[in-house]
């Protein structure tokens, strides 16, 4: 029969084990946390990203096209086929 101190030092030792155990699965726990926060962050970014590129590309492409307007007015080459129109192509009736 285990005497009293061998019981002891047996429950410390689980009592021990128990808590690295804890340990460990709090720590992975928190890792996975971490992890999933991350992922999520880039997630979100990466969205900013996508949208701030589409923007700024839009305005790229109509400044583009109004400076092309632009010299096609200058060098007197615009036809009536454009669809874009400045405010001097519908000038309003004088009286």
């Amino acid at each position: 029969m285990a005497s009293q101190q061998d019981l002891s030092c047996k429950a410390g030792e689980t009592v021990g084990q128990a808590q690295v155990k804890k340990d460990e699965v709090m720590s992975q726990a928190t890792s996975t946390q971490d992890a999933q926060s991350a992922a999520q962050t880039a997630t979100d970014l990466k969205d900013q990203a996508a949208s701030f590129l589409q923007q700024t590309g839009e305005q790229v492409k109509s400044m583009a096209q109004g400076a092309a307007e632009a010299v096609k007015n200058t060098l007197g080459m615009k036809t009536d086929t454009d669809t874009t129109t400045s405010p001097n192509d519908n000038p309003s009736p004088t009286i």
